[in-house]
């Protein structure tokens, strides 16, 4: 018993002394302290990014999160639980964005920080303060915004969070050498940017869904080389007037989808998804109200992709993705979905089957 104690005793104070008071900046250039590696985190957003940087083992640090957007990608997330049970266990703290958010909850769990998401941040308001009066870090990271400067920040921060900084750099060192690539491409070739317009397709056929200005898709489609027809007229995220999509007449139409939608017209992409199913789906998309007009359709240029791999370090694929829809020429030797699932044969303990990117 004796020997039993002295070696919990061991671990306990080996973990203790692993732990090192650190001074970070956020991406809010925020200076926030706290002890790294964090013992009992709260993941307010970006749940797989924080698996993938800080391995699987992170999730044994993990006492809270807010799972709604995880559970938005079902068969995704049934995927992780199947491969971890414990994940399911995890207390939820509610969501920002409905207002469930419950600052008691996350107090109640006792955590040494919490993970935001800068919009969540934001949205709390002054209940920031009552996080912070509770003695709380709260560390803010960025994958929305899907500028290269803000993924390298995020990347890097979760790093420290979880002690896995090595790993962070070298992935974040592969996403800017990815989009390096892009870049300077499409700086050589100098060719017309396309027109392109993307739209969030859950809520179906007959109904116009979310587009995106300078961030999310719009940000990708701008860095793979588009001229994105909602940039003038939708800020971060919004819809906009049927008749304007007919008259900035894009070349190329991308759809996006969850693993499910509002309705059997809804576009449906992700995990388990068979691409036949996917695939019907986006040739309704076509049969839109005035779209046999447009030059995406007559040349056949309708795309669709995962909407869940959007806002996340494991988004470089996309901007492949995006890239080869828009200069099917120049970026013929890329292969995105390949890109896409050797990032988790890489750094994540899955791999996801299914229809992540298709075109007609």
């Amino acid at each position: 018993m004796i020997q039993i104690m002295l070696s919990l005793f061991v671990l306990m104070f080996a973990s203790l002394s692993l732990a090192q008071t650190t001074t970070i900046t956020d991406v809010l250039d925020r200076k926030v302290t706290f002890n790294a590696p964090a013992q009992r985190v709260i993941v307010g957003f970006y749940p797989e990014d924080y698996m993938a940087i800080g391995t699987e083992a992170a999730y044994d640090k993990v006492v809270g999160m807010s799972k709604y957007i995880w559970q938005a990608r079902p068969a995704n997330w049934d995927m992780y639980v199947k491969h971890r049970p414990s994940l399911a266990t995890i207390p939820g703290i509610g969501r920002v964005d409905t207002k469930t958010f419950s600052i008691e909850k996350v107090i109640s769990l006792n955590p040494d920080l919490i993970m935001l998401a800068d919009w969540q941040f934001k949205g709390l308001g002054s209940d920031i303060q009552r996080l912070e009066s509770a003695g709380i870090p709260i560390v803010v990271v960025d994958y929305n915004a899907q500028t290269l400067a803000r993924h390298m920040k995020s990347t890097h921060i979760i790093g420290v969070i979880t002690g896995q900084q090595k790993r962070a750099a070298m992935i974040a060192e592969e996403y800017s050498k990815n989009l390096k690539m892009v870049t300077e491409r499409l700086e050589k070739a100098n060719l017309p940017k396309p027109r392109i317009y993307t739209e969030f397709g859950a809520s179906g056929v007959n109904e116009i869904g979310y587009t995106f200005g300078k961030n999310m898709w719009g940000a990708i489609a701008t860095m793979a080389g588009g001229d994105n027809i909602s940039a003038p007229y939708v800020e971060w995220w919004g819809k906009l007037n049927p008749e304007q999509i007919l008259a900035s007449d894009p070349q190329v139409i991308v759809i996006t989808g969850y693993e499910k939608g509002n309705g059997d017209d809804a576009m449906i992409m992700g995990q388990g998804v068979d691409e036949a199913v996917a695939k019907a789906r986006l040739e309704g998309f076509k049969r839109r109200t005035g779209w046999s007009s447009l030059s995406a359709i007559k040349n056949n240029r309708m795309f669709a992709a995962y909407h869940g791999a959007c806002r996340t370090i494991l988004d470089g694929a996309m901007i492949q993705f995006y890239a080869k829809a828009m200069y099917p020429k120049l970026f013929s030797d890329l292969n995105p979905e390949a890109a896409y699932k050797d990032f988790y044969k890489k750094y994540l303990p899955v791999t996801p089957e299914g229809t992540f990117m298709i075109s007609l």
